[in-house]
């Protein structure tokens, strides 16, 4: 019931943002979704680049459910299979391709993201995906701890200036 209350506050919001036909008609407004990869298997052989686990890919789908009335332009991921499988759910049930951003460049990245004035999903890391959001709207964020999953940090850029929402969406795993 907290999730379907978060998920309806968070829909007002962006139609509410989105509603508004000068700044839609500006491109003055536009709003990034970043997310940490989902659950990594670490019993996997390759440790340097997992899959995710089945709880992974439920948080995956449940993301893809999370953004299904949202608007997205583009979707980006660092070059792992986890980040790819965190972002495939919502990049196949929007009919988008997945693009790859360099992790090692961020400050380079959030330049792109803003000049490119595109509604985005981008999936990272733990040590990468608040430091961008921090790049993004000029705070200091930094890197988060490697258990936590359930964060979606929303950068609504207006005007070339981001203002953070920070959601938390939970997933009950069947694991």
């Amino acid at each position: 019931m907290k999730n379907l209350f978060l998920l309806y506050a968070f829909l007002i919001f962006t139609c509410s943002c989105s509603d508004d036909a000068n700044a839609q008609n500006n491109k003055d407004i536009f709003t990034i979704y970043l997310v940490r990869h989902s659950e990594k298997d670490l019993s996997a052989n390759n440790l340097s680049d997992p899959p995710l686990t089945l709880c992974g890919v439920q948080r995956s789908e449940n993301l893809s459910d999370f953004l299904k009335d949202v608007h997205l332009n583009i979707i980006y991921t660092t070059d792992y299979l986890r980040t790819k499988s965190t972002a495939f759910p919502t990049a196949n049930s929007k009919g988008l391709e997945i693009e790859l951003y360099d992790a090692q460049q961020l400050k380079d990245f959030s330049q792109l993201l803003i000049d490119r004035q595109q509604d985005a999903l981008v999936v990272g890391h733990s040590n990468t995906t608040g430091v961008l959001a921090g790049l993004l709207t000029g705070e200091d964020i930094g890197a988060f701890d490697l258990d936590i999953y359930d964060r979606v940090y929303q950068v609504v850029i207006y005007k070339n200036k981001g203002r953070l929402h920070l959601l938390h969406v939970s997933v009950d795993c069947n694991e």
